[in-house]
């Protein structure tokens, strides 16, 4: 069967790609041998933010009675599968729009030009791979001991923990760490780097895991872990801080340590597209180095974020079609659904050192905004960086709605704006942008 474009794999990047595509004037088919909706929507972003979210109300209550609510651990999972059920089955609504073909079936070269799946042969002139990525497990001994999970499994867990040891201190095991906290388990966090979160400006890093320490959360940074072993049914974890050994009991360990990229059976030995185990090699229209496949989101290793793989997608359609596009790929926010939440763009501190930048940071409290006092949440900073002609090239913040108020400065940084071009902007009051606001000032 010929078509315009084949796309492998129905993530974000995928599905939101193919809707593009189609409106493009593309038919295309795409293949998913899994849930429609990819990783983030099933087993990542959205039920790990649903459970986020359901620490949040717990919180609240708790802030504003002065008692903490008994949690009701299933009701919660329960709700995660209803918000996963509900999305996914709009994207396979997506996935029926016209020029789209949707087929349940693994995808793999045959050969530059040639997919097979389900017994069948697909060609298209252009083909993109967005399989996505999945846990990357370290070489621990005891790693397949019962109850070594990754956040796959960790969100299938049918009773909640009474202590959680998770190693690693990236997203995963931060955003994990915070919610078991308060839904009450006891907390150990095992890094092996000096501070959590390595892609976030260590400032605001620091004062975050300050504030998750205050919370309960026992934090062993620069720790290596050695081993894992049952001993009355309890997991032993085996550890050297700072090259003294040490080991911390659990019910549960989390292995958080990232991910890799998903090229596994997809055939690409039949192919001479370019790539290792950091993933897809690609150029800045995401194409690899044969003419017409391209590889978008976590299977290339540029930027392992959905919101990344659905630009990358653009980018890739773009070229496909002729167009050209203004979207600013180093340009490219994150954020971290912690409590307090933690959200960055553009250039870190550390990173403007490393690379000799000249530059300026002016911050901006949480203490002295009346939204966040009105609201209870005193805790936060936004810092925002410029160069020496006062061009915003990052801003980073931990703090409520932290993510909410780093999308303002992404868009300003994707006009080359300045903190004159932000002072000169209204911002409504009384509102938490208003932080922004002041550190400009």
């Amino acid at each position: 069967m010929k078509t315009d474009l084949i796309i492998i794999g129905s993530g974000p990047g995928g599905y939101n790609t193919a809707c593009h595509a189609a409106k493009n004037g593309l038919n295309t088919i795409i293949f998913e041998d899994r849930q429609a909706g990819g990783t983030c929507l099933n087993r990542g972003c959205i039920p790990t933010k649903t459970l986020c979210h359901e620490a949040d109300m717990i919180e609240a209550v708790a802030t504003m009675t002065g008692s903490r609510p008994e949690v009701d651990f299933n009701k919660a999972m329960t709700r995660k599968e209803q918000v996963t059920a509900q999305l996914r089955e709009g994207v396979e609504g997506l996935m029926k729009s016209p020029g789209i073909t949707f087929i349940k079936e693994r995808a793999s070269f045959k050969d530059s030009k040639t997919i097979i799946a389900g017994g069948e042969e697909y060609t298209a002139d252009n083909i993109i791979i967005a399989t996505g990525s999945e846990s990357k497990l370290p070489p621990i001994e005891g790693i397949d001991e019962e109850g070594v999970v990754t956040s796959t499994e960790l969100l299938n867990l049918e009773k909640l923990p009474k202590h959680l040891c998770i190693i690693g201190a990236g997203v995963i095991g931060m955003e994990f760490a915070s919610v078991f906290k308060t839904f009450g388990s006891d907390v150990t966090v095992i890094e092996f780097l000096k501070e959590c979160l390595p892609a976030i400006d260590s400032d605001i890093a620091k004062r975050m895991r300050k504030v998750m320490e205050r919370r309960g959360i026992n934090f062993n940074m620069q720790s290596a872990v050695k081993s894992i072993h049952k001993n009355n049914n309890k997991l032993i974890v085996c550890f050297d801080k700072k090259n003294r050994p040490q080991e911390v009991e659990a019910d549960i360990v989390l292995v958080a340590t990232g991910r890799k990229p998903n090229i596994e059976g997809l055939g690409l030995e039949n192919t001479d597209i370019n790539y290792d185990n950091k993933g897809i090699k690609v150029d800045d229209n995401m194409q690899t180095n044969i003419c017409g496949i391209y590889a978008i989101g976590d299977v290339n290793g540029r930027a392992m974020l959905a919101h990344a793989a659905t630009a990358q997608g653009m980018r890739a359609v773009n070229h496909i079609c002729g167009k050209k596009d203004a979207i600013r790929m180093e340009i490219m926010p994150a954020a971290v659904f912690t409590n307090p939440e933690v959200a960055g763009v553009g250039l870190t501190s550390d990173q403007c050192d490393s690379m000799g930048i000249e530059y300026n940071t002016r911050k901006g409290f949480y203490r002295s905004n009346g939204k966040a006092l009105a609201m209870d949440e005193s805790e936060g900073m936004v810092k925002l960086i410029t160069d020496q002609d006062n061009k915003i090239i990052g801003c980073h913040a931990y703090g409520a709605h932290a993510a909410d108020l780093i999308q303002e400065a992404t868009a300003i940084m994707n006009f080359n704006g300045t903190t004159e071009n932000l002072v000169d902007i209204i911002h409504t009051h009384p509102t938490l942008e208003e932080i922004l606001h002041d550190a400009a000032l």
